[in-house]
């Protein structure tokens, strides 16, 4: 094996970069641990600023209480569910809509396109949103999360730049020789081809549904059909910690308002967790993904 002897400006260089990363690391990694350690900490320890790098105090009382809580678990079954049919919608609507203003047979293209950009920079603002919104009957229902908001016109530019510039020209002439339609190129060879931009895309929809509370906030009144960020956003307002409102005030008041940080940490690892499970097997499609786009040589 041949090793490579470095210059003591490329050393020095090698060495600062590494601890400029190492910085970098630890500037956002330690917000997260922060919040691991101060949910399994006494409250008071942390409000007084007392935990730093370890936890003190260790108790699970916060997320015993998380997860008895009828509340947490209908959020999450609903922002679940917002979040896989959101997002599937998104992807049926944003790629075959893509894939259509990528082709330069499709003279229309670009009058769409420019309709679709137009959009970006000027909408007609919350109260007509909601007028239509509450014409077409989806004031607290569902369908709200999903219907409205089925394509975000930044990640169909996305998607038409990859299938138009990815893409060869020439393996779409090779597939319609052999009488290849469009449905049946872009199911059978387009789709299979752009796995990495589907991920990337997908991911950008996906946390975008479940980290979507506004839209509840302003048409959902049912409690019932709140996504989980209301649920964590009225408790780390309201300090509401528990399903009989002992958070609030009552008789066991002082007792909740004593693990009251501990249970919103808590809540704020558990509204995360699936994200952060999902993300490493979309990691390696979410690297090249990112690159759609640029300069190309």
């Amino acid at each position: 094996m041949v090793r490579l002897r470095l210059s003591g400006g490329e050393l020095a260089f090698r060495i600062a970069l590494f601890i400029c990363c190492s910085v970098i690391f630890l500037i956002i990694a330690y917000p997260l641990y922060f919040i691991i350690i101060a949910s399994i900490s006494d409250s008071t320890l942390v409000s007084t600023g007392q935990v730093l790098l370890f936890p003190k105090g260790i108790s699970f009382f916060g997320y015993s209480q998380i997860f008895q809580d009828e509340r947490i678990w209908m959020g999450y079954r609903n922002t679940l569910f917002y979040t896989s049919a959101g997002t599937l919608v998104n992807l049926l609507v944003t790629l075959p809509a893509a894939y259509v203003l990528s082709r330069q047979q499709f003279k229309p293209r670009r009058v769409l396109m420019f309709i679709f950009v137009f959009t970006m920079f000027f909408n007609g603002g919350l109260i007509p949103t909601y007028l239509i919104i509450r014409d077409m009957g989806m004031i607290n229902t569902p369908w709200v999360f999903i219907i409205p908001f089925s394509v975000n016109v930044f990640y169909l530019i996305i998607a038409r730049t990859f299938f138009e510039n990815t893409l060869p020209k020439e393996l779409y002439e090779a597939a319609a020789i052999d009488g290849c339609s469009h449905f049946t190129y872009f199911t059978k060879v387009a789709l299979p081809l752009s796995k990495a931009m589907i991920s990337v895309i997908g991911l950008y929809y996906l946390v975008g549904h479940w980290n979507n509370f506004f839209t509840a906030l302003i048409y959902i009144r049912d409690n019932n059909l709140q996504p989980l960020q209301i649920i964590l956003r009225d408790i780390l307002l309201s300090n509401q910690v528990f399903s009989d409102g002992a958070g609030a005030g009552g008789a066991s008041g002082g007792y909740a308002q004593r693990y009251a940080d501990q249970i919103k940490y808590g809540v704020i690892i558990v509204s995360t967790l699936p994200v952060l499970i999902l993300y490493p097997f979309l990691q390696k499609y979410f690297e090249k993904g990112v690159m759609i786009g640029s300069v190309k040589g």
